[in-house]
């Protein structure tokens, strides 16, 4: 029974290194606990620098200040250009500045500044020029939100508006009489449509580049136009833009370019808007049986030659 106190001692009792190293231990955790506390004894902390911040808060505010506008409550029946900037109307902190001669609407904002504005005031009469708006009268300025009754009586004596004769005639209550819009007249030249470029069939009404290049290279497949009406045949044309341009197109050479049916090949015919490939294979076909065309007419005897077609095509045609 005696036996586990004899051997208590030996697990309670700790060995000279066990010993400093449970005090090395407990004086880190110590010296843990304590530092935070020490800290500040040792090391100053830097002190913060809120200028930059405020800086950028007011320029945000008067970013702000500048973009809101509401009019004011008796200006606006008389004058609805004239508009005021919502915000405090706490003056008591209004700068005094240096007073001289100014003309508003022509004055910076440096101008208004020097004069003892704030600066936020100033942006918005810039502003309000800016946008078209005018000083009339030196009482208008009376007008603009932002000045104090004391500072438009300090600052209406040195206002001197330069003359000028549309602020004269100004009368907001009237209604300027309504002029009737006159269409102007377009002059334009005839067009010859034998030897017009692309520039002078743009200059017609309803046709625009593409149109011009269609009828010019219409125009140059054909061999030349003998006729204005031929304009009309070409492809996505309207009918009724034809019908504007036609009495300015004219001809002064109805001479085309002409095919010698005698000689020519099915490829040099086929090409003609009016011949094209079954027309041109019916030729030379007629042509090699019968032998060469003594005149245009001996083409009627072609049974897919209508006389419809004939007609169109037989100036572009010849046997010599």
């Amino acid at each position: 029974m005696n036996r586990p106190k004899k051997y208590l001692p030996e697990y309670l009792s700790f060995t000279r290194k066990e010993r400093t190293g449970i005090i090395v231990i407990v004086a880190f955790i110590l010296a843990f606990v304590i530092a935070p506390f020490l800290f500040p004894f040792f090391i100053k902390s830097k002190p913060i620098d809120h200028t930059a911040f405020e800086k950028e808060i007011a320029v945000l505010n008067l970013q702000e200040d500048s973009n809101q506008y509401f009019t004011g409550s008796t200006y606006e029946k008389s004058n609805p250009h004239y508009l005021r900037r919502a915000g405090s109307t706490d003056y008591s902190k209004q700068l005094r500045g240096e007073l001289f001669y100014f003309d508003p609407n022509t004055l910076p904002a440096t101008g208004w500044v020097k004069l003892g504005i704030r600066e936020k005031t100033a942006n918005t009469i810039q502003n309000f020029v800016a946008k078209g708006g005018r000083f009339y009268k030196p009482e208008d300025i009376g007008k603009i939100w932002g000045l104090h009754e004391d500072e438009i009586n300090r600052l209406i004596p040195y206002v001197q508006i330069e003359s000028n004769s549309a602020a004269e005639n100004y009368q907001p209550n009237k209604t300027a009489p309504f002029k009737k819009f006159e269409k102007p007249v377009n002059m334009i030249a005839s067009v010859d449509i034998n030897q017009a470029d692309s520039s002078a069939f743009i200059a017609l009404p309803g046709i625009g580049s593409k149109l011009a290049g269609r009828i010019i290279n219409f125009r140059d497949k054909l061999g030349g136009f003998y006729k204005v009406e031929q304009v009309a045949e070409t492809f996505a044309l309207p009918d009724s833009t034809f019908q504007k341009i036609k009495n300015k197109l004219v001809l002064s050479s109805r001479s085309v370019n002409q095919l010698n049916i005698n000689s020519a090949t099915i490829d040099e015919l086929k090409i003609h808007p009016y011949i094209r490939y079954n027309l041109a294979n019916a030729i030379v076909q007629y042509r090699n049986q019968h032998g060469n065309f003594s005149s245009i007419n001996d083409l009627r005897g072609i049974t897919i030659f209508t006389a419809e077609l004939f007609d169109k095509a037989a100036p572009y045609l010849t046997v010599k």
